[in-house]
């Protein structure tokens, strides 16, 4: 019998849709108070499945296996779990549709002007020079820039080709485009067939000088860690805008807050940030061409059930010994 203990709060049909993977699973669910493990919790589990509480290696002797909950793993590091010599995998892959969407909306509140839309329906005013003031940036013919070509990017990629935009993307390997993790039905760039180009890191400053949006989607690592920084950003167009949706210390934050207000961008949709929740005293707040929301696009009412997909196929894998998706690479940081 194999043990996994879930320490998530999944609802009773999901918990029996994993314990429906194999009769030689045993599924046990606890209950995690105070954002910690309890110092009087000894666990035999084999398989964790869990977000950023994990127990010591004296109180789960038998671990061999952490799945988590999230699609980044740098929270890990000052966990008891990164030291051990066990399996980690993620949730790449089930945030695809919401977060590609979520740079959509982005996009498309910058390119259309709708902060100002709203600004003119709370006055009860028809400006008259609307032609002028709302004269919209049209996606068709425009180029994307993706900083990383994981899952979320490939997504992304797929549904700015269906908008009509040339695609370049960088990628640590160019060399293997295929996608080896977790992929939705339906989603993603499976084959790697979509970037018009792909750029390795290295030539990063020569892709952005040639697109109009930058999407940043790169896991952050130590290499990776405030990646853009003021060089980056005056490569950049001057009409260009920028979406974060990986992680807020990829970014120099001082460093954007100056390329907002010299205006070597046009503007930032940012999810992420180095600090948060965002400090109240953070000039992002005060800069008119950044649309700031606190943290939420990878965030669906289908999370619990993506996730549970994953793991039940991971599950299978395991009993059957075969490679499980998303393994983490502790050289690489994810």
């Amino acid at each position: 019998m194999t043990h996994i203990l879930m320490t998530m709060p999944f609802p009773s049909e999901l918990i029996e849709r994993l314990r429906a993977v194999s009769p030689s699973l045993r599924v046990d669910q606890i209950e995690l108070r105070n954002g910690r493990w309890p110092d009087d919790v000894v666990t035999m589990a084999e398989v964790i499945y869990g977000m950023h509480v994990f127990p010591s290696e004296k109180q789960s002797p038998a671990l061999r296996w952490v799945q988590l909950h999230a699609a980044g793993i740098d929270h890990l590091v000052e966990s008891p779990v990164w030291s051990r010599d066990l399996m980690l995998t993620t949730a790449s892959g089930i945030h695809t549709p919401n977060i590609a969407q979520y740079v959509f909306a982005q996009i498309l509140t910058w390119a259309h002007h709708v902060p100002e839309w709203l600004k003119h329906q709370a006055r009860k005013e028809w400006p008259k020079n609307r032609w002028q003031k709302f004269v919209p940036v049209e996606l068709r013919g425009k180029t994307m820039g993706i900083l990383g070509y994981g899952s979320l990017g490939r997504e992304i990629a797929r549904q700015a080709k269906a908008m009509g935009m040339t695609v370049l993307v960088t990628k640590r390997d160019g060399r293997h485009t295929k996608d080896t993790g977790y992929i939705l039905p339906g989603t993603g760039d499976p084959e790697g067939i979509l970037p018009d180009r792909i750029y390795p890191a290295e030539a990063t400053r020569s892709m952005l000088a040639e697109c109009d949006f930058v999407i940043v989607t790169l896991p952050l690592t130590p290499k990776t860690y405030r990646y853009l920084d003021e060089e980056m950003f005056k490569a950049m167009k001057p009409t260009s805008f920028l979406v974060n949706v990986g992680r807020g210390d990829l970014i120099q934050e001082e460093h954007l807050v100056k390329a907002l207000k010299k205006g070597w961008i046009a503007g930032a949709g940012l999810d992420v940030y180095e600090t948060e929740p965002l400090p109240e005293n953070s000039p992002l707040w005060d800069i008119e061409n950044a649309i700031l929301t606190p943290h939420i696009s990878g965030f669906t009412s289908q999370y619990d059930e993506r996730a549970t997909s994953l793991f039940a196929e991971n599950l299978r894998r395991y009993l059957a010994e075969e490679p499980l998706l998303n393994k983490v690479d502790r050289v690489l940081g994810y």
